[in-house]
């Protein structure tokens, strides 16, 4: 037998269930891509978060053993950096190797090739920012359109011999899918802002300690 506090908890379950679906219901065959949609926004924000992490661009370990390396560095620290590169476990590791690789070549033709590497790096930054702008056009027009689906409804039910019925489905089907694609749209647009705000801080640090890095190989080392 269920004591009072989890039978309160169950029936408040039950009666948010039953809220989310007369809602869905309320809000006609709309609700189904709005649902969808809603669903690839939340999966492209957790992509985004977990891919833009620092662990995953710019390891503070390996952002260190770069900045070592302008001042009098060792041997030892110049092969411990580039052995940390090799695994390519983030970005600046990846962009890194192809500095270490190039690093007797000259600093414009260096430069040249670890630019080239980033660009390619840098579109893979913005990978899951297309559907994050998809989801943000395409909610608020599958709202409006349940909007005009629930419009016509109430206009069908308007007559001499109204149905107040027909009416009333029609005005929770417009304002449900206006309401839900509207929330959808909102969240996803501050987190493509954040996201797209982020990349451009992320990428102005790697063009920063990269150019240290390519500048530390030029440089005569005495303790080499």
């Amino acid at each position: 037998m269920l004591d009072p506090i989890s039978s309160i908890i169950a029936a408040t379950e039950t009666n948010s269930f039953s809220t989310i679906f007369e809602t869905f219901k309320k809000g006609g065959v709309f609700m189904v891509p709005l649902a969808v949609t809603s669903v690839a926004g939340v999966m492209a924000m957790l992509y985004k978060f977990l891919s833009l992490t620092s662990n995953r661009v710019i390891p503070s370990s390996l952002a260190q053993r770069f900045y070592q390396l302008n001042g009098d560095s060792t041997v030892d620290q110049i092969e411990a950096a580039r052995k940390e590169c090799q695994n390519g476990a983030s970005v600046l590791a990846r962009l890194g190797a192809i500095a270490f690789k190039n690093q007797h070549r000259s600093g414009i033709q260096a430069t040249q090739l670890v630019e080239s590497a980033a660009r390619e790096e840098v579109m893979r930054l913005h990978s899951g920012i297309s559907v994050l702008d998809t989801v943000i056009t395409i909610a608020p027009l599958l709202g409006l359109i349940g909007t005009a689906s629930g419009l016509v409804t109430i206009f069908e039910g308007l007559g001499n011999n109204s149905d107040h019925l027909t009416i009333a489905q029609g005005i929770a089907e417009a304002l449900t899918t206006t309401i839900f694609g509207l929330a959808i749209a909102v969240p996803c647009v501050i987190a493509h802002g954040y996201f797209v705000r982020r990349i451009e801080m992320l990428t102005a640090r790697l063009e920063s300690i990269l150019a240290d890095l390519i500048s530390a190989f030029e440089r005569p080392n005495p303790n080499a």
